[in-house]
């Protein structure tokens, strides 16, 4: 097989290397979440050339966590992304966005959020998946952020005076509350995150909810919700509160015929024209608030 130069920004695909899905070994995509792949998707593929790729352990509070790192392989100082996952933890669809964004020319981190409640990644049943991910409330999780900015900061690699996050799903809600929270963060992406509790729900004294806290916005978020996705319904309410507030450089976007989930490339809900509508936007956003590289720049104006 013949590897041809990466092309594009955001990673080559089986396609590039004239490969159908079929013809491609099964364990050529092991490490995607169990749970969620699909066996007719084709992940986009991003090498690692030109890269640094490492796993360091994340001082945090009790337990330490993982923090899986692609950046530049040179001796620059570049601008951060912290990549929130889904609730499979950092499987291989999670360690190619930050490759990614290090092809941009970003130091991109996913830290393992999960950690001390086990690795959801390799399970396929959502009952034994769900418990990992209850047990890992929120002010834990923000604890978290907070750890991974120290670390950051003290790594002559990384940029920490120009910090951006975004996340998916479970990592989306994460966005909207760490812009809540910090104000070394100066922009976040949130891909279908929980905004607001249902009507009728419960109180639940670990769940921290983005609408109850817009006032405490410190960063602009752009939200990249589905129109197929009953978590979007609460999208009216997040809007009603950024008004409220006077926030109008936070927005919401809903891509009306998509489903949940339609970044993910590993997964059947994939939309790849919404999808690279919200990656171009992503950029625009970053590099409209602080957090860019040259090649960041030259995609957004793309």
């Amino acid at each position: 097989m013949t590897i041809r130069t990466l092309k594009r920004p955001d990673g080559d695909r089986p396609e590039d290397y004239h490969l159908s899905r079929r013809a491609i070994p099964a364990a050529f995509f092991a490490g995607y979440a169990a749970a969620a792949f699909s066996a007719d998707a084709a992940p986009i593929v991003t090498d690692d050339k030109g890269l640094k790729i490492e796993t360091v352990m994340l001082p945090t509070k009790g337990q330490q966590i993982r923090g899986y790192i692609a950046r530049p392989a040179d001796n620059g100082k570049h601008p951060v992304v912290i990549v929130v996952n889904e609730i499979f933890g950092i499987h291989e669809h999670i360690k190619d966005i930050c490759r990614r964004f290090a092809k941009l020319g970003y130091v991109a981190i996913a830290p393992g959020f999960f950690d001390r409640a086990g690795d959801p990644a390799p399970l396929s049943d959502m009952a034994k998946i769900r418990p990992i991910v209850n047990a890992t409330p929120d002010k834990q999780v923000m604890d978290d952020v907070g750890s991974t900015l120290d670390y950051l900061k003290a790594q002559k690699y990384a940029d920490s005076a120009h910090v951006g996050i975004t996340g998916f799903c479970w990592g989306g809600g994460v966005v909207w509350l760490a812009c809540e929270t910090y104000p070394q963060i100066k922009a976040g992406v949130a891909w279908y995150g929980r905004l607001a509790p249902a009507p009728n729900a419960p109180p639940n004294p670990d769940q921290m909810w983005p609408a109850q806290k817009a006032k405490d916005l410190k960063a602009p978020v752009l939200g990249l919700y589905a129109g197929k996705d009953p978590l979007t319904d609460m999208a009216p309410e997040m809007r009603k509160q950024l008004a409220a507030n006077n926030n109008y450089s936070s927005q919401i976007v809903v891509y009306p015929d998509a489903q949940h989930g339609f970044f993910a490339d590993y997964r059947a809900s994939y939309n790849e024209a919404d999808a690279k509508d919200g990656w171009h936007r992503l950029l625009v956003h970053f590099t409209r608030h602080g957090v860019s590289t040259p090649a960041a720049v030259a995609a957004a104006k793309a």
